[in-house]
């Protein structure tokens, strides 16, 4: 009996929400923003030797290289993003081509 009754009431709630929904008359309009920054990975034995020097700097060189990405932004400009790692901490440092430190 119980189910009976708990199967009507499901029902009922479910014809009430079906009746009150409504179509869409007007068109919606999505637009979707992509980014174009493009993200290569590099081996570090295969960076540049300026990047390298960067790497061995002295505020740089406490800190052991992981993992390297050629980044290319949309304007054709590119860094390499070096993922770098001292103890438990972890950070990124993006440098340009010629070695300089890109903020």
């Amino acid at each position: 009996m119980k189910k009976i009754i708990l199967s009507a009431a499901f029902l009922a709630f479910a014809s009430i929400t079906a009746v009150s929904a409504s179509e869409v008359k007007s068109p919606v309009a999505i637009t979707v923003k992509q980014d174009s920054t493009t993200k290569v990975p590099v081996e570090l034995k295969d960076l540049p030797e300026a990047v390298k020097t960067t790497l061995q700097s002295e505020p740089v060189k406490a800190w052991t290289p992981v993992a390297a990405f050629l980044v290319t932004n949309a304007d054709k400009t590119t860094f390499y993003q070096i993922d770098v790692k001292k103890d438990a901490e972890t950070a990124s440092i993006k440098i340009a081509e010629d070695g300089k430190v890109v903020q």
